[in-house]
């Protein structure tokens, strides 16, 4: 019960109360694993469209003359490539190239940005970029007076054209813009991280109730919580931070290098570059069971009696229904096909190494 008291809430927690959410732990707050359950409410993202409250991540505005530049030697995405009203998906380094945090930087203009982190992490990420960014460019934690919800499914665009304004329609993948939002000009971007459409409201915390309970009108619309969430990201190879990433663990060694630019200075680079030269040791993989059954984070993987990784993440996905996860193996062995065992000493479990992603018809870019 001392565990609960501590925990903090978000402004929507007595809604999900009502409706009769499960709660449990999660980065220091309290927060909904399901509604009507993880299965369904998986179920319903990937055919209609599901709401959910993500009050609890962390909203920096960067701002003054040469706050793209100095962002820039920060994060690993290219700064100043991003158009005005996009947003582009990165990460922040340490110096041996360890992920501090991953995270979406919104470009509002070209000397105002909104960066988006992980709730675990805000305080680790505020106290870096106040360590990184000069003294006349101003940081702005705005996260306490932000409520952040998200909708996503195949009808979430019809949705919030019919709520907020048919100018939801222009919103191309990873770009936001200003809505009227009850009253309110609130950003509306269109990001996701279920592998369906999906858009991401910022209002502030006193409307939330308001903006749920009216997104909740809608019968094509259900609440999700952390548990859906879950595998939804899972079914898409999308990594998890504590899970997939921590501050030991390099972009490069999550297949991430995408979202890298080494092109320009920034914190970690160099640690980055002698990877690439000389080669990685662990690679993050995905692999199938041809069963039902889960895998756990914290599993071994096994090539024989070879130890040759860890699961990061695992689970049964209700899209594929089998099980599913992801995990670090040494390099040697990241190639698909390759047949290897998860257990814990007591469970085994047969699977195959594939290839990203698991599920693949999602409606995230139409």
């Amino acid at each position: 019960m001392e565990l609960q008291m501590n925990l903090k809430t978000t402004p929507l927690h007595s809604q999900s109360e009502k409706l009769g959410a499960k709660f449990a732990p999660f980065g220091g707050w309290d927060m909904p694993i399901s509604y009507s359950g993880i299965i369904d409410e998986h179920n319903w993202t990937r055919k209609s469209a599901c709401l959910f409250d993500i009050c609890h991540m962390g909203e920096f505005i960067i701002s003054g003359a040469g706050a793209g530049d100095a962002l820039n030697k920060i994060v690993t995405m290219n700064i100043e490539e991003i158009p005005v009203k996009a947003c582009r998906y990165g990460f922040m380094l340490n110096e041996n190239g360890g992920i501090i945090d991953d995270l979406i930087v919104y470009k509002i203009d070209n000397n105002k940005f909104m960066m988006v982190v992980n709730a675990a992490t805000k305080d680790i990420d505020l106290t870096n970029l106040k360590k990184h960014l000069p003294e006349d460019i101003s940081l702005e934690d705005i996260s306490d007076k932000t409520a952040k919800i998200d909708l996503q499914g195949p009808l979430s665009r019809d949705i919030l054209k019919e709520i907020i304004s048919a100018d939801i329609e222009k919103l191309t993948y990873y770009t936001f813009s200003y809505f009227d939002v009850l009253g309110e000009n609130s950003i509306v971007s269109r990001t996701g991280y279920t592998g369906e459409l999906g858009y991401e409201i910022y209002i502030s915390a006193g409307k939330a109730v308001e903006l749920w309970d009216t997104l909740l009108k809608d019968k094509r619309v259900k609440p999700g919580g952390l548990g859906a969430r879950d595998t939804l990201r899972l079914e898409m190879s999308y990594p998890l931070y504590g899970h997939e990433l921590d501050n030991s663990t390099s972009p490069l060694e999550a297949g991430l290098g995408i979202f890298v630019d080494l092109d320009k200075e920034f914190i970690g680079k160099d640690v980055l570059v002698k990877q690439k030269e000389e080669g990685l040791l662990k690679r993050l993989v995905c692999f199938k069971v041809d069963s039902r059954r889960a895998p756990r984070n914290g599993y071994k993987i096994l090539s024989g009696d070879k130890e040759i990784g860890v699961v990061s993440s695992g689970s049964f996905s209700p899209s594929l229904k089998r099980g599913i996860g992801m995990g670090y193996v040494e390099a040697d062995y990241r190639t698909a096909g390759t047949k290897v065992t998860l257990g814990d000493g007591r469970v085994k479990i047969k699977a195959e190494i594939i290839k990203r992603p698991f599920y693949k018809e999602g409606s995230l870019r139409k």
